[in-house]
């Protein structure tokens, strides 16, 4: 019996995990860029 398809499947999962860490990280930092904009144009009004 060979062990191939549950290397296949760990390093699937593992590649997939990743890819939506990376995006949700990557989606956190465009909103705090965003939020941390809106605030620096406040200021810079007052």
């Amino acid at each position: 019996m060979t062990h191939l398809p549950f290397i296949v499947a760990s390093y699937g999962i593992t590649l997939i995990t990743i890819i939506v860490l990376s995006v949700g990280a990557i989606r956190r930092l465009r909103r705090a860029r965003a939020q941390l904009a809106s605030l620096e144009k406040i200021t810079h009004q007052s």
